[in-house]
């Protein structure tokens, strides 16, 4: 693969789960569509990192450390939002966490996510 065809594997697969997560929350899944939210984040920040190291990037979901070694430069308040984000991470896949989690997912705030997610979505995209 070229390195133009990895880009593009990481954008294409992202902006997938972001629709993923869009259908989701039609569906009131909430908790579903918030982890499918961080996939779509951490798959655009996976890319970024391919970008700028040329080599592909650690199987981690930490999106903090992932935007670090992809020299994003962000804001705190954007390094913030990523360390909550990855919280979802884990929270939606232990079923004895996922309680927790799933209350936490309510529809306000999945939708407040949901849009932000979308704005961090479009800026890290523009990364590109």
């Amino acid at each position: 693969m070229t390195k133009k065809d990895v880009i593009s594997y990481w954008i294409d697969t992202a902006t997938e789960d972001l629709a993923t997560a869009d259908g989701l929350f039609q569906l009131k899944k909430y908790h579903h569509c918030l982890f499918f939210c961080h996939l779509a984040l951490e798959k655009l920040l996976k890319g970024l990192v391919y970008k700028k190291t040329k080599s592909h990037p650690l199987p981690l979901h930490n999106l903090a450390k992932l935007a670090e070694q992809a020299d994003l430069g962000l804001s705190p308040r954007f390094k913030k939002d990523l360390e909550e984000i990855t919280t979802w991470n884990i929270q939606a896949r232990y079923d004895t966490i996922k309680r927790h989690f799933y209350k936490k997912a309510t529809p306000v705030f999945t939708k407040a996510w949901l849009k932000k997610i979308k704005e961090m979505f479009v800026w890290l995209k523009n990364q590109y």
